[in-house]
């Protein structure tokens, strides 16, 4: 099974699994959109086996991990339920102070242009970089639940793909890309080499 239930609706839908007694090894499940936080104070025995992909888990521990934690982590009463956002904002923010230092600028324009190709370390272990579709690069790890709100990482990844803006496998986008550098278009169409408007 794959679901992809997002944020709360997560816990009543994980209930129901265990008050069915519907086990992972009965009916695997590969979960999009759940988080570490989302598992806390539910009971996930008939959970184990489950398999969040993630690009972010709290139980992956690193030196930036262990750093982001001393230095002004929300504490467990005020955390959001999913650290994935906050990891974003990290790496957002880290990027956005390189794109002004390189463009010696605040002003949002010069900073557009100078974010392609910015670089700063996630707190996986490893390095995101900003494309010229305005997505970054970032690993992806398969989760398991183990235990009692717990969701451990099963292995680093081996291969980072780049993110893409536009599905190939979708007619109404197959022919989009998105290319703030060159074509300065989050949606230009390589049939018509026209862009269908700002995109993202």
């Amino acid at each position: 099974m794959v679901s992809t239930i997002n944020g709360d609706a997560n816990v009543p839908f994980y209930k129901e699994l265990g008050n069915q007694g519907i086990k992972a090894t009965d009916i695997p499940v590969v979960a999009f959109s759940v988080g570490e936080e989302e598992l806390a104070g539910i009971d996930t025995k008939p959970l184990l086996g489950i398999s969040p992909p993630g690009n972010y888990f709290e139980s992956i521990k690193t030196r930036r991990t262990r750093s982001s934690s001393r230095n002004g982590r929300p504490t467990p009463r005020t955390r959001a339920h999913d650290q994935r956002p906050m990891e974003a904002t990290y790496i957002g923010f880290n990027m956005w102070v390189k794109a002004v230092e390189k463009a010696k600028s605040t002003d949002a324009d010069k900073v557009i242009d100078a974010l392609p190709g910015t670089k700063t370390p996630n707190l996986t272990g490893g390095v995101s970089e900003l494309l010229p579709n305005h997505h970054i690069t970032k690993p992806v790890f398969i989760g398991e639940i183990k235990g009692m709100a717990s969701s451990t990482w099963s292995g680093r990844p081996r291969v980072w793909l780049p993110a893409m803006a536009w599905s190939k496998e979708l007619p109404d986008s197959k022919d989009l890309i998105g290319d703030w550098v060159g074509k300065k278009c989050g949606n230009y169409n390589t049939k018509t080499n026209k862009c269908g408007g700002q995109g993202s």
